[in-house]
């Protein structure tokens, strides 16, 4: 039994939808099928999702936008025209929608969780009702149904322990089921959804509840690539990857997967694989709990940028007792998450994302270090970019950091920070930001120069 995923630009029109009945009645083992709501049709279009936050806004303001609405709906509406579904479903879906306004219009984190999660459940309910009109048994299953029971925070649902049994029930079922991604629900009732892009947590959550013998995650790339084909010229795809290296490169900026989504599969071992829906055909790329290294120490390199380095220095820093633990409760006190923390003896370095120091933080923290901690110096440096180089083969191989550091020297690229952890799968450079897309092309020659 499969667990099948689609992403919201292989059921964003009903040309896609067709594609993905294909993909799902192709193979018996298809037998749990997860949702995104509908992606972009084409350049310039929006996502369902986005239409969704922005009425949701307008609900928050009182100024509700009745257009805005209508444009939601016509989405779906597009979908059942073109494929001929019921004409119900049009009136359900848009009662369902407005029952969600009514239900949380005065509550404005439930009203974004409601409307945002909407998207995915409408997309469900669609899909549920193409297949049948195919022919074959199919059922939604609202995720309450399925046993997604979650924390109740909202916009930051957590999956609870308990939920796995309840979703491993659905085994017993023989028809093929289809389950909105996105969201669950708390013990007190409320819609919560996962972080943005939680779709994939969802299949994630499903396929390790049901132990599921494969998680396939449709997507628009036949597979995932070494490098963002947006910063290099067509890079070499990759067959196998393992979670480990996958979770380094997602939190590093690759948007194939959420980088919380693996933790599931990787607890029970299923492998994943990463497949288009507009060419199924392509084997895609499996991610899987080990792999054969075959001599190449390097497989991908992923970057982000919009980071910022606090720079603190204080003579005999290494010898006082508590700094490093008093600076980050610190952190902690103003709701501060940081990525990286790069010592010398008598230096330190806090690398966060930039937009964690705004509406009046940055001054604040700067002060709280100045005066609470005494340090002789504090700046902070903007605009900074991380690169990561990721291989599980790098702890076995000899001259990997080298060839990293030469590759950034010849493109001119000043590295403002090094980092490495103890399990040897990935390196960190920071860079400034205006040179990461030179900095990535030279380190892929470097790495892949037989591509």
């Amino acid at each position: 039994m499969k667990v099948v995923k689609f992403g919201g630009s292989s059921v964003a029109s009903a040309e896609q939808y067709k594609k993905a009945g294909s993909i799902i009645l192709s193979d018996h083992a298809r037998k749990v099928i997860v949702v995104s709501a509908p992606g972009k049709r084409f350049d310039g279009d929006e996502k369902t999702t986005d239409l969704l936050i922005k009425l949701a806004q307008t609900v928050q303001n009182g100024s509700y936008n009745e257009k805005l609405f209508k444009a939601v709906l016509e989405r779906y509406n597009e979908i059942i025209e073109e494929l001929g579904l019921d004409e119900h479903l049009k009136g359900q879906l848009e009662g369902n929608l407005r029952e969600l306004i009514s239900l949380y219009g005065e509550d404005k984190d439930r009203l974004l969780d409601a409307l945002k999660s909407s998207g995915e459940d409408m997309n469900a309910r669609l899909m549920t009702s193409y297949l049948q009109s195919l022919g074959h048994k199919a059922s939604y299953v609202s995720p309450k149904e399925a046993g997604m029971i979650v924390t109740d925070e909202p916009g930051n649902a957590q999956i609870l322990p308990e939920a796995y049994e309840r979703i491993a029930q659905l085994r017993t079922r023989e028809e093929i089921l289809v389950i909105p991604g996105f969201f669950g629900y708390s013990y007190q009732g409320n819609i919560v959804t996962f972080p943005r892009g939680g779709s994939d947590i969802t299949g994630s959550i499903i396929a390790a509840g049901m132990d599921a013998e494969e998680y396939e995650n449709f997507t628009d790339v036949d597979s995932v690539y070494c490098v963002s084909p947006k910063m290099v010229d067509k890079p070499c795809e990759l067959k196998e990857i393992t979670y480990r290296e996958m979770r380094e490169l997602a939190y590093s900026g690759f948007s194939v997967f959420h980088d919380e989504a693996l933790q599931p599969v990787f607890q029970k071992g299923i492998p994943v694989r990463v497949k288009n829906t507009n060419r199924p055909e392509a084997a895609g790329t499996r991610i899987v709990l080990e792999r054969e290294l075959n001599g190449q120490p390097v497989i991908g390199i992923a970057s982000d940028t919009d980071f910022c380095s606090v720079n603190i220095t204080k003579y005999l820093m290494n010898r006082e007792l508590g700094f490093g633990r008093r600076l980050l409760a610190i952190l902690e006190d103003e709701g501060i998450s940081y990525e990286h923390t790069p010592s010398g003896i008598d230096n330190l370095s806090v690398i966060l994302r930039s937009h964690q120091l705004e509406n009046g933080k940055e001054e604040r923290v700067l002060d709280r270090i100045k005066k609470e901690l005494d340090v002789d110096d504090i700046n902070i440096e903007r605009n900074l970019a991380m690169i990561m180089v990721v291989g599980e083969g790098m702890k076995h191989a000899v001259g990997v950091a080298s060839k990293a550091a030469q590759a950034l020297a010849d493109s001119g690229s000043n590295i403002k920070m090094i980092n490495q952890g103890s399990s040897e799968v990935s390196m960190m450079f920071g860079v400034d930001g205006a040179s990461v897309v030179n900095a990535v092309n030279h380190l892929y020659r470097a790495y892949f120069p037989e591509k």
